[in-house]
C-alpha cells in the first residue's frame, strides 16, 4: 500500500513569534484556547504537515552482510534467506540503514530547518520531554548487499492535544520513504509524543515496594533475611554454590543441599542507574528520583541484584567494593542492600 502524505496549510508557520523572554508567559500563550475554543499552538504545528523534515539523506553504509549477521544473532533469526551469495536484508532493518549512528549525519544529511523549528516550538511551549510511541514499515522490494540507501523525510501529521498517563501533548508522525539505487524500497513511519510531564500527585500513603514471593523453593532465604544473614545454597553433591535460590543444582543437578552466610563483603560487577518510569519505593529521595541498580559478586563468587546505598546514584561505578547491609523499606518488608564502602 503506498504511502500518502498530507500537504503544508496556505499559512506559512510563525515559529517564535509571540514569545518572550517570560517562559511561563509563553507557555499559557500556547496553551490556552483562543475565543473560538481552538488550540492556537495545534494550529501553528498543523501548517508544518508536509514539509521536509530531512532531504536527500544517504545511508553511511551500503546495504552489507556483516551488518545484516549481527541483526539477524542480536535477533536470533536463523532464516536461510539472510544468508548466502543470494542473500536479503530482514525488512524490519530497514531504518537501520538510515541511521547516522553515534556521531550523526556528517554529510550534510539532517533535519530540515522546518524540523527543527516546529520542535522549538513545541519546547518553548512547554512540551520539553519525548517518547517513541510506534513506527510502522511498509516493504516494496527487498533489500541486498550492495545496494545504496537513500531517504526523505516528511512530516506528515500532528496531532490536536492529547492528554496521556504521561502528560499532556502532541503526536507528531514522520514518514521516511526509503530507496535502494534510486528504486524506492519501503517507508518507514515513526511517531513520537512531544509532551509537558504530568504534576505528580503526593498519595495519602507512602508507596511501597513490591511484597517478594515466597515459597517452599526461597523460603529459606528469607528466613535468613529476617535475621539480618545473607544464606547462599550449597550443593551436597559437587559443593557448587548458587544464589539466587533454585530446586537443584544448576552444575550437578542434584537435589541434596545445605546453607553458608555469606561474610558480606563484594564488589559491583555492574550497574545501571534506574530514571524512567519513576518508581518512588525505590528512590532514596521518595520522590521517584533516580536510583542505582546493581549486580553485586559476593567474596564467595556468586551474584546478587539488589540497590546501592550510601552514595549518589551517579557516583556509583564498577568495581566499587561494597558490603551488605540489610534496609527497612516499610515496617513489613526489609531487604539485603550493599552500603559502598569507604573510598568508593
Amino acid at each position: 500500500m503506498a504511502a500518502e502524505g498530507r500537504r503544508a496549510g496556505a499559512d506559512a508557520p510563525r515559529p517564535g513569534a509571540g514569545t518572550s523572554e517570560n517562559g511561563a508567559g509563553r507557555d499559557e500563550l500556547y496553551t490556552q484556547l483562543n475565543d473560538a475554543g481552538r488550540d492556537e499552538l495545534y494550529d501553528r504545528l498543523h501548517a508544518y504537515e508536509g514539509r521536509p523534515a530531512a532531504t536527500a539523506g544517504q545511508g553511511k553504509d551500503l546495504v552489507n552482510e556483516p551488518m545484516i549477521r549481527h541483526w539477524c544473532e542480536a535477533m536470533g533469526d536463523t532464516s536461510p534467506a539472510y544468508r548466502g551469495p543470494d542473500a536479503v536484508a530482514p525488512p524490519t532493518m530497514l531504518q537501520a540503514w538510515t541511521m547516522g549512528g553515534l556521531s550523526g549525519h556528517t554529510d550534510g544529511t539532517g533535519r530540515s530547518a522546518a524540523y527543527d523549528e516546529m520542535f522549538a516550538l513545541l519546547d518553548g511551549a512547554g512540551y520539553t520531554s519525548v517518547v517513541a510511541t510506534d513506527c510502522e514499515q511498509e516493504y516494496l522490494r527487498p533489500l541486498r548487499p550492495g545496494d545504496r540507501i537513500t531517504f526523505d523525510t516528511v512530516i506528515e501529521s500532528v496531532s490536536p492535544r492529547k492528554t496521556t498517563k504521561l502528560g499532556t501533548g502532541y503526536f507528531v508522525t514522520t514518514r521516511t520513504d526509503v530507496h535502494a539505487d534510486g528504486e524506492r524500497a519501503g517507508t518507514h513511519r515513526f511517531r513520537i509524543l512531544k509532551y509537558r510531564p504530568a504534576q505528580r500527585t503526593r498519595g495519602s500513603e507512602p508507596a511501597r515496594r513490591p511484597r517478594p514471593v515466597i515459597n517452599r523453593d526461597n523460603a529459606g532465604f528469607w528466613a535468613g533475611v529476617a535475621e539480618h544473614r545473607l544464606l547462599i545454597q550449597r550443593c551436597l553433591d559437587c559443593a557448587t554454590l548458587r544464589l539466587p535460590w533454585l530446586p537443584g543444582c544448576n552444575a550437578c543437578g542434584g537435589a541434596e543441599w545445605d546453607t553458608v552466610a555469606a561474610g558480606g563483603e563484594g564488589t559491583v560487577f555492574s550497574h545501571v542507574v534506574m530514571h524512567h518510569p519513576t518508581f518512588p519505593a525505590f528512590a532514596p529521595d521518595g520522590e521517584g528520583g533516580p536510583y542505582a541498580v546493581a549486580l553485586v559478586e559476593l567474596a564467595e563468587g556468586v551474584r546478587i541484584v539488589s540497590n546501592v546505598i550510601g552514595v549518589p546514584y551517579d557516583k556509583v561505578r564498577v568495581g566499587m567494593p561494597v558490603h551488605l547491609d540489610f534496609l527497612r523499606t516499610d515496617p513489613d518488608l526489609e531487604l539485603p542492600v550493599f552500603r559502598a564502602g569507604e573510598g568508593g
